[in-house]
């Protein structure tokens, strides 16, 4: 498979590209400078330099064309303000599915927050965080075009992985390694069986691979 991830460089993205790769499949990131671009070969996957806050639905649809999935890993970050995340974790968001479309890329996976919501409350720069990431689920939603899933993974750690998760639609509150939810995103692209769900990601006692055919139906 030929796997395009949006926010290439990201934490999660790196983990997953590594992943991808090793077990033989083609990775690619969209990053926004040259100066990432070793850290993604490291990884062993294709560096794509395209930033998809200035870009048009035409430029990312070449850069997905050939693509037999389409992973958007993308964030403004925990240092960015209000307006960023309007333009990244929305915009960027609904810019790639878009594209997805127009690329004939039907596996559409999103990396969203737990606690999104279009409607959440709130003025604080997390509140236009979650409401941003709701917006960009609701727009994905919509679009019958894509085979889309939404994973919601719970408080990111570093802490080393341990392969045991819980993902449900819903599972309460919790942390859970990147390790462990680039694992569970190389399954869902893995799982088409998964398109149409919005899934929740904490730790758990379940490993990765029967956790995902849980919620596919296998």
């Amino acid at each position: 498979m030929r796997i395009v991830i949006a926010g290439g460089h990201g934490q999660i993205a790196l983990r997953l590209e590594r992943l991808l790769a090793a077990r033989g499949d083609e990775a690619a990131g969209l990053i926004r400078t040259p100066e990432q671009a070793d850290d993604l070969r490291e990884a062993g996957a294709e560096p794509i330099v395209l930033d998809l806050e200035s870009a048009s639905v035409e430029e990312v649809a070449e850069r997905l064309r050939g693509a037999d999935a389409a992973v958007f890993a993308a964030g403004a970050g925990p240092g960015s303000g209000a307006a960023r995340k309007d333009t990244v974790d929305k915009g960027a968001a609904v810019l790639f599915a878009d594209a997805a479309v127009r690329a004939g890329v039907r596996r559409f996976v999103i990396v969203s927050s737990m606690g999104a919501d279009p409607a959440h409350e709130g003025d604080e720069v997390f509140d236009v965080y979650l409401r941003a990431k709701g917006e960009a689920d609701a727009y994905v939603r919509g679009l019958d075009a894509l085979d889309w899933t939404i994973l919601r993974p719970g408080r990111l750690t570093n802490d080393p992985g341990t392969g045991l998760v819980r993902l449900e639609a819903r599972t309460g509150r919790g942390p859970i390694p990147r390790d462990d939810v680039a694992a569970v995103l190389a399954e869902l692209v893995d799982t088409p069986a998964t398109a149409g769900l919005t899934l929740e990601l904490i730790s758990g006692s379940t490993p990765v691979s029967v956790a995902v055919k849980s919620v596919a139906g296998n």
